[in-house]
């Protein structure tokens, strides 16, 4: 058992986004992936994956396959529907996993709720193989998601570890990763750091090159001991636009190289 290192389309956020003058195409990001060596590749929040029909979500399938990817699947929310959903990708790439947030838009489910919304899905997603990680981040107290997976009790639901997201709920990284360790079931890795704004007129928080911020990767990794306990480690960024389309592109695929390159020698 071992941890493999992957690329999110969070690694790839400007270059597959209109912001961008020729955006990459799913297909593309995978080549980018394969061109790095990188297998794993997690389809996270992607929001033309919605609207995919079968036979187009199989040429994803198709793609990531001759390129030797395995995939993984990112959504947000969970009503049962969407979550049944997003069970049909999942099934269609192969994926072995969901990560998903609590909140969407016109649904922020209490606890009770989601441990009932939970434990009704789950035998389905048993069934085909796919585990549910549940994002720690700030819209949702860590302790009440944490309350959620001790009530459903079902080693197919877990937490994917995001210690970045929480610092906005003024909940510390260190104390977050304490926490949820027993549960994690997937990492995104993306380092971050506060920088004073113009004038010391308070701070921009953003991200950082890993391994530059305060990340405390080496402390992550003792706690949840991802190669011991198979947890596969998934590349984000939190690059802000820079000032131009080129220099943006250039500094995520440096970031992407970089991240890479930190994480293997580990």
């Amino acid at each position: 058992m071992t941890s493999r290192i992957g690329l999110s389309s969070y690694a790839f956020f400007w270059q597959l986004s209109d912001k961008v003058s020729e955006p990459l195409s799913i297909h593309q990001a995978l080549e980018r992936t394969a061109d790095l060596g990188v297998d794993l590749f997690q389809v996270c929040d992607y929001a033309p994956l919605e609207t995919m029909t079968d036979p187009e979500l199989e040429a994803v399938r198709a793609t990531a396959d001759r390129l030797g990817i395995s995939l993984e699947l990112g959504t947000k929310g969970i009503r049962p529907g969407h979550l049944r959903k997003f069970l049909h990708i999942a099934g269609i790439l192969g994926s072995p996993l969901l990560r998903t947030m609590f909140n969407t838009r016109g649904h922020a489910p209490t606890a009770e709720e989601a441990v009932a919304i939970f434990k009704e899905v789950l035998p389905e997603f048993e069934a085909a193989g796919v585990k549910i990680a549940v994002e720690t981040y700030e819209q949702v107290p860590t302790a009440r998601i944490l309350d959620v997976i001790r009530g459903v009790d079902n080693p197919w639901l877990g937490i994917c570890s995001d210690p970045a997201n929480t610092v906005a709920a003024l909940e510390m990284p260190r104390e977050v990763m304490d926490a949820v360790a027993p549960y994690v079931l997937n990492m995104h890795i993306k380092d971050f750091a506060f920088t004073r704004k113009d004038g010391w007129v308070g701070f921009t928080y953003a991200g950082a090159p890993l391994g530059e911020g305060l990340l405390d990767y080496d402390y992550m990794v003792s706690s949840f001991q991802p190669h011991q306990r198979n947890i596969n480690q998934i590349v984000e960024h939190w690059l802000p636009w820079q000032d131009s389309e080129a220099e943006t592109i250039r500094l995520e695929n440096q970031w992407t190289q970089h991240s890479i390159e930190f994480l293997r020698s580990k």
